[in-house]
């Protein structure tokens, strides 16, 4: 027979061993977690815009290194860090990384770059990644390298003051269907300079000399012989220098406008 007692311990024994793993269970349990906080607001892509953009050297010359400054204004409340890259269109020029960008104006200094410019023309965009989402960057104006003959420069060009003390027709008047050319008198009161010049007739292109000397002061400048349908009650003109493949409209010292009285631009006569 079973001693006294023992029937009463096992019973003891079995409850404690059922007790632990009711315990264990429980305590094998995670706590649960607490949500995770909203990220903190940050600015739209819309939200940047590029004031300035410059280059250092300028001009720059073949095999040189260059380094790029840029002022990019973030126009909402919230700071935000980001990667921040310079692109000549298609094509990457520098990096750079873990920018902070915080409300306002911040001045941004790239990484020097080996990048060699080949096109005649070089604009340039910036492209912002914030999480992993990468947007082009507005830009204030386009920011754009031109070669020259020192090298490829994002500065405009000093000209002029410029002004046109007479424009006629040689001959003048004109007769419907014949040829005739354009006569300039071109003041340059500035630096000595060379140029492309047009006479435009509203947003049309009549005639061009391509690379003319402009010295300082006054030149008479004789355009190729051509044919012009006039075919309006009036014609007025204006003239377009390009220096470095800059337009600068020329200031006249009256209007030049063709009349159809056998197509002149005399000045009217005005009796005493």
């Amino acid at each position: 027979m079973e001693p006294p007692g023992m029937k009463s311990i096992f019973l003891f024994f079995s409850f404690l061993m059922i007790l632990q793993g009711c315990v264990g269970d429980v305590q094998m349990v995670p706590p649960p977690r607490e949500p995770y906080p909203p990220p903190p607001p940050a600015p739209r892509p819309q939200d940047l815009k590029v004031t300035q953009l410059i280059m250092s050297p300028d001009p720059i010359r073949e095999g040189q290194r260059v380094s790029f400054q840029a002022i990019v204004v973030n126009l909402s409340p919230h700071s935000v860090r980001a990667n921040l890259l310079l692109k000549d269109r298609d094509e990457s020029v520098t990096e750079l990384y873990d920018v902070f960008l915080h409300p306002g104006e911040n001045q941004i200094l790239f990484p020097k770059t080996s990048y060699r410019f080949s096109r005649e023309e070089s604009c340039f965009l910036i492209e912002v990644e914030i999480e992993r989402t990468r947007r082009s960057v507005s830009m204030a104006k386009e920011f754009c390298a031109r070669r020259t003959l020192q090298g490829w420069t994002m500065r405009t060009p000093r000209v002029g003051p410029l002004s046109i003390e007479d424009l006629d027709f040689s001959p003048d008047p004109v007769l419907p269907g014949k040829e005739f050319r354009f006569r300039a008198k071109l003041r340059n009161d500035g630096n000595p300079l060379r140029a492309d010049i047009r006479i435009m007739d509203g947003e049309r292109a009549i005639t061009q000399l391509n690379d003319i000397l402009l010295p300082h002061g006054v030149s008479n400048i004789v355009f190729p012989i051509i044919k012009y349908p006039f075919h309006r009650f009036d014609h007025c003109f204006t003239v377009i220098v390009d220096v470095e493949r800059t337009p600068f409209q020329v200031d006249g010292a009256r209007k030049f406008c063709a009349k159809p009285i056998g197509w002149t631009l005399h000045p009217p006569f005005k009796r005493p």
